[in-house]
């Protein structure tokens, strides 16, 4: 399994929501993949957004103890970011999931972990797919 885990914000989502048709999924990962998860502001964000009040506490208890670590600067990392966007303007492609493959072409051996089917079309140093678990 890889080092550096890479979690999108549907991922937090279906791990936070029992109800989401996911959760069974995300809940084995935590099983699998080792503490802490590497995510982008704009993926908590938007993690933050759709899990609503009832997820919200979940997800800052989590942040809290650092199961979920945000090391991403995305001023740091504007350019190839914005790039990224540029290139999948037809998908589109998310600030979040930028960041996210931004992140993978940084970190030493990353998987990113999605319930989104773009990140199938996406790839880390123009050629390279980009490594993922889906459900």
């Amino acid at each position: 399994m890889a080092k550096t885990v890479i979690v999108d914000s549907g991922s937090l989502v279906a791990l936070l929501r029992r109800d989401d048709q996911y959760h069974p999924w995300a809940s084995s990962l935590t099983e699998q993949l080792g503490a802490p998860w590497c995510t982008c502001e704009a993926a908590l964000s938007e993690a933050f957004f759709l899990l609503g009040r009832a997820g919200r506490s979940q997800l800052a208890e989590m942040l809290r103890r650092q199961l979920i670590v945000s090391n991403f600067s995305f001023d740091d990392e504007k350019t190839p970011t914005l790039d990224l966007m540029d290139k999948y303007a037809d998908v589109p492609m998310s600030l979040a999931d930028a960041c996210l493959v931004r992140m993978s072409e940084m970190l030493t051996d990353p998987i990113v972990v999605t319930t989104d089917s773009d990140f199938r079309f996406y790839r880390r140093h123009s050629r390279q797919v980009v490594p993922t678990l889906m459900p």
